[in-house]
């Protein structure tokens, strides 16, 4: 037996030459196929990850665009009007030209107040009450009918500013048109079948609007403000 063999090794093992034979144990193929799953997969997260981080560093992700697209509602502009030539200049011009008459015409057509007839009544103890309203309205255009103390079923019972009595059929605007001139009013109908209106005065009236609110008013009921555009 040689000097370099291992006591109690034997037959096969024997060396007879100046090294030892190699002796490797076998690897489990289970483990090897689960180390290579594991580097795949630590691989994938990593290349995920630095996706991300780009994304968020570009300011690419969805989220922002989503939140841009809510805040802002961008319009395209027309074909010529970045480089700001004849082009854009003349669509400008013939779109305000036209555009033009439409914005000065009234969104809504209200009568006037000399188609408007307007009883005064006075359910108040104030005396000449009816006859100083009826004087200041007829300074505003309105036609006056009666004007005198308020119908036994109206007077003194009348706690609010006062009423606006008409027909069923008359023209709702022209109920707006003189509600203008004093606020607080309510509308009732009855069986008249005319057209005028009688202003009933209350307790709670004290004096007409001043013909400057009236007419700001008057030009908001003929130009009410749109609704904001949603986009």
């Amino acid at each position: 037996m040689s000097m370099l063999t291992p006591p109690g090794m034997g037959g096969k093992y024997r060396v007879t030459g100046a090294a030892y034979p190699r002796m490797s144990r076998k690897r489990s193929r289970p483990r090897i196929v689960l180390a290579i799953l594991g580097s795949v997969l630590a691989l994938a997260l990593v290349g995920y990850g630095a996706m991300q981080l780009i994304d968020v560093f570009r300011g690419d992700g969805p989220k922002r665009n989503t939140a841009a697209g809510a805040k802002d509602c961008p319009t395209t502009p027309p074909k010529g009007a970045a480089k700001g030539g004849p082009t854009a200049a003349s669509n400008a011009a013939s779109n305000a030209s036209a555009t033009a008459p439409a914005a000065a015409k009234p969104a809504v057509v209200l009568p006037p107040p000399g188609e408007i007839t307007v009883n005064v009544y006075n359910a108040t103890p104030r005396a000449g009450l009816a006859k100083a309203v009826g004087d200041e309205l007829a300074k505003r255009g309105f036609v006056i009918g009666h004007v005198g103390n308020a119908p036994a079923d109206f007077d003194k019972k009348v706690p609010g500013t006062g009423i606006l009595l008409g027909s069923p059929t008359t023209d709702k605007t022209a109920f707006s048109v003189l509600g203008t001139q004093l606020a607080g009013t309510t509308q009732q109908t009855d069986t008249r079948e005319g057209a005028d209106i009688d202003l009933i005065l209350g307790d709670a009236f004290k004096e007409l609007s001043t013909k400057e609110d009236a007419d700001k008013a008057l030009a908001v009921l003929a130009n009410p403000v749109p609704a904001p555009a949603k986009c």
